[in-house]
C-alpha cells in the first residue's frame, strides 16, 4: 500500500532516540552546573534578586534546623533499638542502676 509503510517502525527508533539523548543531554548539564538554552539558545541563568537571596537564607536555616532534628530522632531511634533487640535482664539492671543512683 504505502511505500513507507516498513520506514514507520524506523522513524519511531530514531525519533525516541533523539528525544532520550535530548533528556540525557539536558540531565548531564543540570547535574554538572551548565546553563540551560532558552527558547531562542540565550542561556538562562537563575534571577538573585532579594526575593530569592531571602528565600534560600530561609531553606538554608529551615534545613539546619531539619538536619539537627534529624540527628536528634536518629540518637532516640538508636536507643529504642538497643532497648528493644536487648535482653530484658539487662534492660532490668540498667532501670535498678538509674533508680540507684536517683537514690
Amino acid at each position: 500500500m504505502f511505500p513507507f509503510a516498513d520506514f514507520a517502525p524506523v522513524a519511531v527508533l530514531v525519533g525516541l532516540a533523539a528525544i532520550g539523548g535530548w533528556v540525557l543531554t539536558t540531565w548531564m548539564r543540570i547535574k554538572n552546573g551548565y546553563p540551560l538554552d532558552g527558547a531562542w539558545g540565550q542561556a538562562v541563568y537563575p534571577k538573585n534578586n532579594d526575593e530569592t537571596v531571602e528565600r534560600v537564607r530561609l531553606l538554608s536555616q529551615e534545613n539546619a534546623q531539619l538536619r539537627a532534628e534529624l540527628g536528634s530522632i536518629k540518637d532516640r531511634l538508636a536507643n529504642v533499638e538497643r532497648i528493644v533487640t536487648d535482653g530484658g535482664a539487662l534492660l532490668s539492671r540498667e532501670i535498678d542502676q538509674l533508680r540507684d543512683r536517683a537514690n
